[in-house]
């Protein structure tokens, strides 16, 4: 590498990850990229990334202190955004063990050889919006000051990861930020996630794979933002917000599972389709509404959304059925 800032991505091979490299391609010149990457990771997300200039690719497991210790002392990044997670709500009740490794002791491994080999670091954690857990009606839209009611044990470890960077910001000065980015999506986005399971089911009837589509809780209530909105928030938080402190990102509105169905229905021209519900999707516990307040992140950033969400969700569903053989448009990145 040379003389520029070095700015460390991990989970860099994950949806945000990759939009977070393209975005710092983009827009931050001056600075080389460290993508941090498993072994074994699935590297569909970035395979156009793979070989581009300005962007060094390491194999670390952030479970192994010791990986994790000679990388940090290798690069000595100036800013670190820790994307990495295991961050699928549904399999945090299978594995919640892994969950808790990943998410928790990955973080300790981090802040720990940040605080030995670059205590200055500027260090962005994506915390997230479930850590609200149960919210009452009356509550929303949910500023950062909302009583944190976990529902999952993947809620649970956000939250465990949030309370280990105010502890290592007030204990030994790391600048750790964190954001509780709510619900956000893009055309890369796994199809174990409810938005991009809903677009390739769309696809798959249109190709004539399936005749109906099958869903679990349509009435929960979420605050989807573009995935190109939010890795530039994620910038701007690492510009201008303070270490030590919790901040939202979100849209603002709030769409049912059924609302977002019906603009896939609309995009795939399927109104009249039907939908089966399927009790194996159902969640143990599930989140009745997550709307969110943003007013503390924007006065600190002026950060505004560029991308609709309608318009998301078109790409997304476009995406799937040109995957599936049916359309003719190149892939959408």
């Amino acid at each position: 590498m040379n003389n520029k800032k070095k700015v460390l991505i991990t989970g860099a091979t994950g949806m945000v990850g990759s939009y977070m490299i393209e975005y710092i391609l983009d827009n931050h010149l001056d600075w080389d990229i460290v993508a941090c990457r498993r072994r074994h990771s699935d590297t569909t997300n970035v395979e156009h990334l793979l070989n581009q200039a300005g962007i060094t690719w390491t194999q670390v497991d952030l479970i192994d202190a010791h990986e994790v210790e000679e990388m940090i002392k290798w690069f000595e990044p100036q800013k670190i955004f820790h994307l990495a997670a295991q961050s699928f709500v549904p399999r945090s009740w299978k594995a919640p063990v892994e969950t808790i490794q990943v998410n928790v002791i990955g973080t300790i491994n981090l802040f720990e050889a940040c605080r030995k080999y670059c205590p200055t670091t500027i260090i962005h954690q994506a915390g997230s919006s479930e850590e609200y857990g149960l919210v009452f009606p009356e509550e929303t839209p949910i500023t950062e000051e909302n009583v944190l009611r976990p529902q999952s044990p993947y809620a649970c470890s956000k939250i465990m990861q949030e309370n280990l960077g105010r502890t290592y910001h007030q204990s030994y000065g790391l600048r750790v930020i964190t954001t509780r980015a709510f619900n956000h999506t893009g055309v890369r986005r796994g199809e174990e996630f409810v938005l991009s399971q809903i677009a390739k089911q769309a696809a798959e009837i249109n190709v004539g794979i399936k005749d109906s589509f099958v869903l679990g809780n349509l009435k929960a209530k979420r605050d989807f933002t573009d995935v190109r909105d939010i890795v530039r928030a994620y910038w701007l938080a690492s510009e201008k917000c303070n270490p030590g402190e919790s901040y939202n990102i979100c849209s603002g509105i709030a769409y049912s599972i059924e609302e977002l169905l019906f603009m896939v229905k609309e995009a795939a021209g399927l109104l009249d389709a039907s939908v089966i519900k399927d009790q194996s999707r159902m969640r143990p516990a599930d989140v009745p509404i997550l709307l969110g307040s943003c007013d503390k992140f924007k006065e600190a950033t002026n950060w505004i959304i560029e991308f609709n969400i309608k318009d998301t969700i078109v790409g997304m569903y476009e995406n799937w059925l040109y995957k599936l053989g049916g359309g003719i448009a190149e892939q959408i990145y």
